[in-house]
């Protein structure tokens, strides 16, 4: 039975009483509707009878049926069972809707008009629906029946091109960036939907493409390459026009340093690594002239630094108002104090693995987290609450379905 922690009778979130059929998977679907999730909506995620979500099967296991990869995106969820390649199971679909104010899917261009879930034929049902329809590229465009996947769409993107050292090949994010921003993106047009539709009662169709979002995670690189007319540099962990600024090595450890003006270098040179020549120095004077001279002076830097005991840099140049931090490894980041006394990682109960750690909102509203309302649900934890409780479904009914293939059934309560 899926355990919940419930919010306190006084919570109240900015999309209580909205509802959200998730019928997506893997990772920018599903954090489109955790997102909607987190500001209060109540988000019914559509799972395949037999293998539920791909990222089921991704990452580390946890109990039966959740990953790592799974849990990262669906919390404050619950889960339904249905085979959207039966009739009956797109039936369920159709008597849902009325209730459901939001509609989320990527399936590949034209999966949905053939199963009969497209936006035209769902709005027939409900014409106020919010249909959120993610795919991997343009669907009008020549590449409309491509799959999307984020590895590839950071190579085409150009994301890969400005990622790296310079005399290193082009280089991936560390976490799946263009679904990531996907998923925000989608999220933000939901909302500005729903806003359209407290004031007009208009439902409307959102399409959002991974290549799209892919385009603009490039900024202000993207701009720059417009008007070099070529690829700009790449400068890994460095800075194309701050110096200094990145990573560096200190005598036991590594360090950020970001010194963000001529001010904060004059202290840099005569408070932290008592060198007050090298901030004299014309070549190193000013931002504009340490951008020009990098070459040299980087390398000055970097060997003064690795003189010094990391925390006592740390100490002079939080002192003198220099940006800087200690590089921390990710079990160390997730388990620091900063980390533990924001509230940003939870453990909750886990039916079959006790407990399960579980990422809080990042959102504070009116100086509080939103609650954790609902544990990544197991597969089909919510099929029968759901479909009791929306659509008057009898037991009888529901054993029917199951026997049918069309879903699956969570073990009633021992109590039951």
């Amino acid at each position: 039975m899926q355990q919940t922690i419930e919010p306190s009778k006084d919570t109240e979130l900015p999309l209580d009483g909205v509802r959200v059929l998730d019928l997506s998977r893997v990772f920018a679907g599903p954090l489109c509707g955790q997102v909607l999730a987190d500001f209060g909506a109540e988000v019914v995620k559509v799972e395949h009878p037999g293998r539920g979500d791909d990222t089921r099967d991704w990452g580390m296991r946890i109990g039966k049926t959740e990953t790592t990869y799974y849990n990262s995106m669906n919390r404050n969820k619950r889960s339904i069972t249905l085979d959207l390649q039966s009739k009956e199971g797109v039936q369920i679909v159709y008597e849902l809707l009325p209730k459901f104010d939001v509609v989320i899917h990527n399936f590949k261009t034209g999966g949905a008009e053939k199963l009969g879930l497209g936006y035209e034929q769902l709005k027939a049902i409900k014409p106020d629906l919010i249909y959120c329809a993610i795919s991997g590229y343009d669907t009008s465009g020549p590449e409309a029946k491509r799959p999307g996947y984020d590895l590839v769409i950071q190579g085409e993107a150009g994301l890969m091109a400005l990622n790296g050292e310079a005399d290193q090949p082009p280089l991936k994010f560390g976490v799946a960036v263009v679904d990531l921003m996907t998923g925000m993106y989608a999220a933000q047009a939901v909302l500005a939907a729903l806003f359209r539709r407290e004031r007009k009662g208009l439902g409307q169709l959102i399409e959002m493409a991974l290549y799209d979002c892919g385009v603009m995670v490039t900024g202000y690189y993207g701009l720059d390459a417009m008007l070099l007319g070529r690829d700009p540099a790449r400068y890994g962990n460095a800075h194309p026009s701050i110096v200094p600024y990145g990573m560096f090595e200190a005598a036991d450890g590594p360090l950020i340093i970001a010194v963000g003006n001529n001010n904060q270098f004059d202290k840099f040179c005569r408070q932290v690594i008592e060198r007050p020549d090298i901030v004299e120095d014309p070549r190193y004077a000013t931002n504009v002239e340490r951008a020009k001279n990098r070459v040299t002076l980087t390398p000055l830097i970097t060997g003064l630094i690795h003189a010094f005991p990391r925390d006592l840099l740390l100490e002079r140049m939080t002192a003198c108002g220099i940006p800087c931090g200690r590089v921390a490894g990710l079990h160390e980041a997730l388990t620091s104090e900063r980390t533990r006394r924001g509230g940003l990682m939870r453990e909750m109960p886990h039916p079959v693995a006790g407990t399960t750690h579980v990422f809080a909102p990042p959102y504070r509203l009116d100086g509080k987290r939103p609650p954790i309302r609902n544990a990544p649900p197991t597969l089909g934890e919510g099929t029968r609450a759901v479909l009791q409780s929306l659509l008057d479904m009898s037991d009888a009914q529901l054993q029917e379905l199951q026997a049918l293939g069309v879903l699956t059934l969570p073990e009633a309560p021992a109590n039951s």
